[in-house]
């Protein structure tokens, strides 16, 4: 059997696109026509790579879908650990529970997250969109599953043109109804990070689950449908952002895919070990073949490129057979490219990056230095500013609304902090008991004893009322009011 060396294309053979070259075989030194095929502009089908960056990407593709799935069914102290729930308006994260009043915090994770990002772009370029990026990760998932049900690249372009028979029924509805339920599974998966995921599971299944639940597993499980299964490299050239603004992150440091122009061109076939004077590219294709969004690295640096780095291990590949140098096409700077030594931790960009996130966590970690497990809110009674009662006293009516913000039921001591003029309800100090995230209104009627009589001077003072968790006295808060009084 002859032992080959063939170039892989995006299609199999046509009468009327063929166009003859030829190769030579490993070991023998005889060659063999070869048929080259031009690459299509109808659907991508990508053909499948192995190496050590498609390894890389995979491995942590695939643990990102595991993680997404497993962590909402992670379990603490007999509740979700990790749940947005909507429903009571607090966002549970293990022991640390969030109302509304706390999304500031929220807020600087993800300005933090958006700044680490821009910093990491700075530095390997859009990795995040090669091996991160969940469009990235569920279009291969789906990819796999028509590789395992159409076949390979070539044999699912063939596919494409054949007319519709029972064959061709069979897998394109099986390899629809897979997409449909990794895509209802990912809706779930979504959907439990905000209803707790041990029912939601089992209620969207026996079609149980209410109208809105059922309403938005769905929506999801539909974009899911849409977005990996048909619109893939749509969504990083025409629907991302991030690919249209990722090159004011780049300096001449940046670590990007890119071809070696000067060690590639001019390119062309050869027979192995054959003396050219040509480059080093082969022209074999396989970079544009293994390509996601369907481009030409050897055209130079483009805002298609998600950086996935499968060029890279196909053009290895191919060096290797034609027992070539590596990294003909390899992750590299303008500046190195050049022969210029990167200096990529003193560049403008880098110091300013920095400079914003260490202000962002600084920021991040006062909040949440200042962040109290009680709130209060103190309103004053609206009927009137104050009431003259027997034996001498004036009374201010309060409304406190006290909230739990923990996870475990806790007693707390309400008293006016600072002097002790003031008696709340007849008493120094008021002790009450609330359940796990839950709010208390309680009313107060504040006392002071008048001075004198004689005088009718309306006057205001401001008193502060404070709560305090008695099982952990230095976890309290206060409020600031004020109290009308005669003088």
């Amino acid at each position: 059997m002859t032992d080959s060396f063939t170039p892989n294309t995006r299609g199999d053979s046509t009468p009327n696109t063929e166009s003859n070259t030829a190769i030579t075989a490993p070991h023998r030194g005889e060659t063999i026509p070869v048929t080259f095929i031009p690459s299509e502009k109808g659907k991508i089908h990508i053909k499948e790579q192995k190496g050590v960056f498609q390894r890389l990407r995979t491995s942590i593709n695939s643990l990102l879908i595991i993680a997404f799935f497993v962590i909402p069914f992670i379990q603490y102290q007999g509740r979700q650990a990790i749940l947005m729930d909507l429903e009571s308006q607090q966002f549970i994260f293990f022991s640390t529970t969030l109302w509304p009043q706390d999304f500031t915090l929220m807020a600087w994770v993800f300005i933090i997250a958006a700044f680490l990002l821009f910093l990491v772009t700075l530095f390997w370029g859009r990795v995040w969109c090669g091996y991160l990026c969940p469009q990235t990760s569920w279009s291969f998932m789906f990819i796999w599953v028509e590789k395992q049900i159409e076949g390979n690249s070539n044999k699912r372009h063939a596919l494409d043109r054949a007319p519709w028979s029972l064959n061709k029924l069979l897998k394109r509805s099986s390899k629809h109804i897979l997409w449909g339920v990794i895509a209802l599974l990912t809706g779930c998966g979504f959907i439990a990070y905000f209803v707790p995921a041990t029912t939601l599971y089992s209620e969207i299944l026996t079609l149980s689950a209410s109208f809105w639940i059922t309403a938005w597993v769905w929506f999801f499980a539909l974009c899911t449908y849409l977005n990996a299964g048909w619109m893939r490299e749509q969504m990083c050239l025409h629907c991302c952002p991030y690919s249209r603004f990722q090159s004011a992150m780049f300096d001449s440091n940046t670590l990007t895919v890119t071809y070696h122009a000067k060690r590639g061109e001019s390119r062309g076939p050869r027979k192995r070990k054959q003396a050219t004077q040509l480059g080093d590219c082969v022209d074999c294709n396989l970079c544009v073949d293994v390509c996601p969004t369907g481009i030409d690295i050897r055209n130079g640096l483009q805002y298609e490129c998600i950086n996935c780095g499968a060029c890279v291990d196909a053009c290895n590949q191919t060096m290797e057979k034609f027992g070539y140098q590596p990294s003909l096409i390899s992750y590299t700077s303008e500046n190195e490219l050049n022969n210029i030594t990167a200096k990529r931790l003193t560049s403008y960009k880098f110091i300013g990056y920095s400079l914003a996130v260490l202000i962002m966590l600084g920021v991040f970690a006062f909040d949440v230095y200042r962040k109290a497990d009680i709130q209060l809110n103190v309103i004053r009674d609206r009927q009137s500013l104050y009431r003259e009662v027997g034996d001498n006293r004036i009374e201010n009516s309060y409304t406190l609304k006290i909230r739990n913000k923990t996870q475990q039921d806790k007693r707390y001591l309400i008293y006016i902090d600072g002097e002790r003029g003031h008696f709340i309800n007849k008493a120094i100090d008021v002790e009450v008991r609330i359940n796990a995230g839950e709010q208390l209104s309680y009313p107060v009627t504040v006392y002071q004893q008048r001075q004198t009589t004689a005088a009718n001077n309306l006057h205001k003072v401001a008193i502060q009322f404070k709560v305090m968790n008695l099982a952990n006295p230095a976890d309290s808060v206060s409020q600031q009011t004020q109290f009308f009084t005669l003088r």
